[in-house]
């Protein structure tokens, strides 16, 4: 059980080292408090300067820990390495790795939508994806840490009109996760995790005024990172989803 692994607080409880990709916004920001809450380490990266300084006041309001946050872009190959090279000199190598980092296409048909702007949803949601597991696999695998989670999306499992490159990113994601989950050795698990729907900036663009109607992040953290934390080895390959309320009543 992934509670019984990780580093033995005084009160006998497990705290584990969690990373967290694009950690200073929406869904990233609000699973890293809740995990940080509830005694865990977040390692975490973001491109925004601002919002990841914020984050690392709130982290120390709601936790003693020492929290890593580096500012940097995971479309960066270079970049993520920067990161794997703090995560080694701090002995942070996460227990779980969660690659969160993602951005949406501005609704429109696909070929009215700019070169530009498709290659830019790639290269941040597969590429930057791809650039982590690179990088954080093989330390994961030398020191028997187990969980991967590719944050994925309904989206990349049946498609949607108007979004065609953020749905072909997650496609994308769906099958990374299957084909690496035959390569990882036994014990470890990687996992293409659909969030649900959740009130974010992303859904916003998609659904405008009635996005409002959905759970906020802070609803969803309290959810997923239970699921998270209790993700095994019979989990690697899955493509799995963090129970949705739906639309709330108001």
């Amino acid at each position: 059980m992934m509670q019984e692994e990780g580093r033995k607080e005084e009160d006998g409880k497990s705290s584990l080292v969690i990373l967290i990709t694009g950690v200073s916004r929406g869904l990233g920001r609000s699973l890293g408090l809740e995990l940080a809450k509830l005694g865990h380490t977040i390692v975490g990266c973001s491109r925004n300067h601002d919002t990841l300084h914020s984050l690392q006041t709130q982290l120390s309001s709601v936790s003693t820990k020492q929290h890593l946050l580096l500012n940097l872009d995971v479309t960066s190959n270079s970049g993520v390495e920067d990161l794997l090279q703090a995560v080694l000199q701090t002995n942070l190598i996460p227990d779980i790795l969660v690659n969160n980092a993602g951005i949406a296409n501005e609704k429109s048909k696909f070929w009215e939508i700019p070169q530009k702007e498709f290659d830019s949803v790639i290269d941040t949601n597969i590429k930057g994806t791809a650039n982590v597991l690179r990088h954080f696999i093989p330390p994961m695998i030398a020191r028997e840490k187990k969980i991967i989670v590719n944050m994925s999306s309904l989206w990349g499992r049946i498609g949607a009109p108007m979004f065609s490159p953020y749905s072909a990113s997650k496609w994308g994601i769906e099958g990374l996760t299957k084909s690496i989950a035959e390569e990882l050795p036994k014990g470890m698990a990687i996992i293409a995790l659909h969030p649900g729907i959740v009130n974010t900036d992303m859904l916003r663009t998609a659904f405008g005024d009635f996005a409002s109607n959905y759970q906020n992040p802070q609803q969803w953290a309290t959810k997923a990172a239970s699921m998270i934390l209790n993700l095994s080895s019979a989990d690697n390959g899955a493509s799995l989803t963090v129970e949705d309320p739906g639309i709330l009543v108001r």
